[in-house]
């Protein structure tokens, strides 16, 4: 199976095939659709690996969600890292969230026929995992997929995470809080919005809260405390992750607000800039050194789940309290 096949069939032209599977140049989305469509059918992978260096390179390949995010930056660097000193490089991809990103990268990466995948992301399509199975590819996954046969799976336990924050919260007097996030439709992240929602109904009555989405963005904290202060005026707020919280941190400064004495903020993950930050952000620590050396123990290391049996790991967030929060404003 060629480029030419896949072109004759799609009804395009070789090039447009060519832009479609290294996300280069503009292809209308319909004209994309129909093209991974058929490259889906018909199994097809670019055989980059032939145009390489004949098999000299080992390579593991990482796809994450936003590389503007410390949090994904930083399991990279640990990747990289150990993979170097066992030899391989790590090719990685980002997808911005887009499920057809990850598809085309995902399928961009095979054709360099590496020794592994590893997805860090939030978008998933389960016959992507299918198919990665199928082809008998070591195949990493983090807070995507349940537990399933052949795929080492990392799981945080984001529940417990976000029941700690909101606990912690509540028994400082904050009883106006709020939450910020991102992508609500995508599981792993609705997971800490929904978990947030019910343990604030759960104490029933004498709370007021609100939700707020924007982008997975320094500019999308700052936006969403624009947006909340227009009908609400919490006393804490509650963010998806650090990268969000360090925009709100900033918005709330530049509307004269002090912190934690007008309003507390947590994040989530403790990417290295939540402790630089000032004041230093309470936050729930996402260990990414351990992350990546379960991705290489997953694609290289001998305790790699067979066809039969499956790896799963579960993190336990740790509630790391710093200068971010504090006792509810009388």
């Amino acid at each position: 199976m060629n480029l030419e096949d896949v072109a004759q069939q799609a009804g395009v032209s070789t090039a447009t095939v060519s832009r479609v599977v290294n996300n280069q140049g503009v292809v209308r989305k319909s004209t994309r659709i129909r093209v991974l469509k058929v490259i889906e059918e018909l199994k097809y992978s670019p055989n980059l690996h032939a145009r390489a260096l004949a098999g000299s390179i080992r390579m593991i390949g990482l796809v994450v969600s936003n590389l503007e995010n410390p949090f994904f930056l930083d399991i990279f660097h640990h990747l990289e890292i150990a993979a170097h000193n066992q030899g391989y490089e790590v090719l990685i991809a980002n997808t911005c969230y887009d499920r057809e990103r990850l598809q085309s990268s995902v399928r961009m990466m095979l054709g360099r026929r590496p020794s592994g995948m590893a997805m860090i992301v939030s978008e998933m399509e389960e016959g992507l995992l299918d198919e990665l199975l199928e082809r008998k590819i070591r195949t990493v996954v983090y807070d995507v997929s349940p537990p399933r046969a052949g795929i080492t799976t990392i799981r945080t336990n984001y529940k417990r995470g976000m029941q700690r924050i909101v606990e912690y919260l509540h028994s400082l007097g904050h009883r106006r809080v709020a939450f910020i996030g991102h992508h609500p439709s995508l599981g792993p992240l609705n997971d800490r919005q929904r978990v947030f929602v019910e343990v604030m109904e759960s104490y029933q009555g004498g709370v007021e809260f609100r939700v707020a989405t924007s982008d997975d963005s320094f500019a999308g904290g700052r936006q969403a405390v624009r947006d909340l202060f227009e009908g609400f005026r919490p006393t804490a707020i509650v963010c998806v992750n650090d990268f969000i919280a360090l925009g709100v941190l900033r918005q709330l400064r530049d509307m004269g607000l002090r912190v934690p004495q007008d309003v507390s903020v947590s994040g989530f993950d403790n990417i290295m800039l939540s402790e630089m930050a000032y004041p230093a952000l309470t936050t729930a620590h996402i260990p990414r050194d351990f992350i990546g050396k379960q991705i290489l123990d997953g694609v290289i290391g001998g305790n790699v789940p067979d066809a039969n049996s499956s790896k799963d790991t579960l993190i336990e967030p740790e509630l790391l309290v710093r200068d971010s929060t504090g006792s509810a404003p009388v």
